[in-house]
């Protein structure tokens, strides 16, 4: 079948037309309201930091595009996407300009930014993996990518916030991106077509996360107090 240029895609990268059209529909969607909510989550960040207006904007902006920024340079796959999508760009910018007119009122939503955002994991994730495949690269590395594609803008966003990465202290995050890609490899590997695959690797990492939400699972975690002296 021929190839067709997904222009959701953060990579902008050709993928092969090998998926029903459902796949299309449902990827796109879920990336643009992932985006846009990570860009609400870091304003909400920087205005915990007392930013100005450009700090949120920049905040807003590496929280949202920074992970696939990052995997893209890393992986060498250019030009960077968002630089081909103005309009990744300017929603990413509007969510995060608009956060402080409405922040009063966010905690109303917090349920369905918490939906929303582990459904952009999920397909952060499985959207790495699968542009590190398509790139010719290992399991291994499509693993990693789809990992840092998923979890590396929040990791950014809090640095700069200058706070230890959620990420490395509480919460089955990244965790929940690495089962998804291990399980988007292998139900490919066993031959399961594309379309069920990302309907079932969205079901059950977006279960897992809430899931981990709802039961507080923690990994275990290391202290370490004595000082060498």
């Amino acid at each position: 079948m021929p190839a067709l240029a997904f222009p959701w895609s953060p990579s902008g990268a050709i993928v092969t037309a090998l998926a029903p059209l459902t796949t299309v529909d449902i990827l796109p969607g879920i990336y643009l309201m992932a985006i846009a909510a990570e860009a609400i989550s870091g304003a909400l960040a920087a205005g915990r930091r007392q930013m100005d207006i450009f700090g949120v904007a920049v905040i807003a902006f590496v929280t949202a595009l920074g992970g696939g920024t990052l995997r893209d340079v890393i992986l060498g796959n250019f030009p960077v996407g968002w630089t081909q999508h103005p309009e990744y760009v300017a929603l990413v910018l509007g969510a995060g300009l608009l956060t402080p007119l409405v922040a009063r009122h966010l905690h109303h939503l917090k349920h369905l930014f918490l939906s929303l955002d582990a459904l952009g994991l999920v397909a952060f994730s499985l959207i790495g993996c699968s542009i590190a495949q398509k790139l010719g690269y290992s399991p291994l590395i499509a693993v990693m990518a789809g990992m840092l594609t998923g979890i590396s803008g929040g990791v950014i966003r809090d640095v700069l916030c200058n706070q230890v990465p959620v990420v490395f202290r509480r919460e089955l995050y990244a965790s929940v991106s690495l089962a998804v890609c291990l399980l988007f490899l292998g139900l490919q590997a066993l031959g399961l077509e594309r379309n069920g695959n990302v309907l079932l690797c969205l079901a059950a990492g977006f279960a897992f996360r809430m899931l981990a939400l709802h039961r507080a699972w923690r990994l275990p975690t290391f202290s370490y107090a004595q000082r060498w002296e």
